[in-house]
């Protein structure tokens, strides 16, 4: 307000070099603070200054004046835009290619808020020759040029699959895949992000990580202490499981799914919600890869997720998960069914607080849904008759109407027990899909037993 953007320009012209360092330091942790004042500098014609002579510059400016470039450009893709307009790609390239590692790891900053908003952005950054230099900063022995090389990388590859291919062209994938033993918690998170989002867009691509043979390795990171790196190395998994039933399979063979259910079971909140989609995805893809998870155990800390989460997102992805699980055959349901998934999964539909959520209430259902349609365990769908609301009895009933003809066993205990009773109480629409059901269970008693 008092106009010191104004008085601090010319200093960047002054003769003495700390004072053009001092000067442009000012500059960018006003920048930083917030979207107005950086866009203030900008409005001034600060950037083309600060670039004109950086070539000729000594380190200590050069990595300030990546500080202010960086401290605009993470506002907003208008900022970072302005700044490129200016020229600084090509200034940053410079950065990049010098020998000091600090000057190289303020260049990797700046590029990674900018290539992050958006891919028109992460694409001007790949043209200005960026991605080779960004790969062989992550081979540098610095740990923290390491790490932010990772993270811009990352940021770069995660908005489409045309920029991914060009960050594995440049043959990043290998030097990825050899940081994830690291030890720096920090650098590890960075590499299984880099390496999850150049994997999420493609078969070609994800196959392209799992064959830099990053399995066992990276099922260590689902026991590492910290909950970035498991949380990451879940994500990993989950990008790579979701693209076809092969892929699956191999997660199945060397491991990974068992490592996941362990995962899921020893954390709690966001850190479980890529683990759970993981097991999601590997048995929506076949009869085989949903029994797999059966058998690794994978049933029992999906319905903790259902019950101890308090995000109706987490809860959602798990009841998601179930379904995926317990949609394929009568063996499947009868699976979820015996874990006593679908009382709990009753209990959160009708519940009036998760009802605000509409996708919430629409993932429950989905899951009940997919469940219920498989399932002819009835001591499981017994309970249900008591509570559960019409658009989900009418599945219910429609597994009785398919058991109970060909089961004299199960027609005696669905009497005793008082089902038949509450199926009598059902006002159901004439001619419809549950009248029919009703009329099918009734049709399997004698018509005084039914009165």
């Amino acid at each position: 307000n008092s106009g010191v953007v104004c008085l601090l320009r010319p200093l960047l012209l002054d003769v003495v070099p700390s004072i053009r360092q001092t000067t442009a330091l000012a500059l960018g942790r006003l920048a930083d603070y917030d979207v107005d004042l950086a866009e203030a500098v900008v409005k001034a014609g600060i950037i083309p200054q600060l670039i004109c002579a950086l070539p000729e510059e000594n380190r200590y400016y050069k990595k300030t004046a990546a500080f202010v470039l960086r401290a605009i450009a993470k506002h907003s893709p208008q900022l970072a835009q302005a700044i490129i307009q200016c020229g600084a790609l090509e200034m940053l390239v410079i950065c990049l290619e010098d020998f000091d590692p600090g000057v190289k790891e303020g260049a990797c900053w700046a590029f990674g808020y900018i290539a992050r908003h958006n891919p028109e952005l992460s694409q001007a950054v790949v043209d200005a020759g960026a991605v080779p230099l960004l790969v062989l900063c992550i081979q540098e022995p610095e740990i923290a040029l390491k790490r932010i090389a990772a993270s811009t990388l990352s940021d770069i590859s995660k908005h489409s699959p045309e920029l991914a291919q060009t960050v594995v062209d440049a043959g990043a994938i290998a030097h990825l895949a050899q940081m994830i033993p690291n030890p720096d918690a920090k650098l590890k998170r960075q590499v299984l992000s880099a390496l999850s989002q150049i994997a999420k867009h493609s078969v070609d691509l994800a196959e392209l990580v799992v064959e830099a043979e990053i399995f066992p390795v990276v099922l260590t990171c689902l026991k590492d202490s910290d909950e970035y790196v498991k949380k990451n190395g879940a994500t990993l998994i989950r990008e790579i499981a979701k693209h076809k039933p092969e892929l699956s399979q191999f997660l199945v063979n060397s491991g990974a799914v068992a490592a996941v259910i362990d995962c899921i079971g020893s954390c709690r909140g966001s850190v479980r919600l890529p683990g759970i989609m993981t097991l999601g995805y590997v048995a929506a893809h076949s009869e085989n890869l949903s029994m797999a998870v059966i058998v690794s155990k994978g049933i029992p800390p999906l319905c903790v997720s259902l019950i101890e989460e308090h995000e109706d997102h987490i809860k959602a992805a798990a009841a998601w998960a179930l379904g995926q699980i317990g949609k394929h055959t009568a063996e499947h349901a009868r699976h979820v069914a015996v874990a006593n998934v679908l009382p709990t999964l009753l209990d959160i539909y009708v519940d009036t607080h998760s009802s605000e959520d509409l996708k919430m209430k629409a993932s429950i259902f989905k899951a009940l849904k997919n469940i219920l349609q498989k399932c002819t365990y009835l001591p499981a769908l017994e309970p249900l008759l008591h509570e559960a609301p019409p658009n989900i009895m009418k599945h219910i009933i429609g597994q009785f109407s398919k058991v109970l003809p060909h089961d004299s066993k199960a027609r005696r205990l669905f009497v005793t027990t008082g089902g038949l009773k509450k199926v009598q109480e059902i006002k159901a629409e004439p001619g419809s899909l549950l009248q029919e059901y009703i009329n099918t269970i009734n049709n399997c008693y004698p018509e005084e037993i039914v009165r």
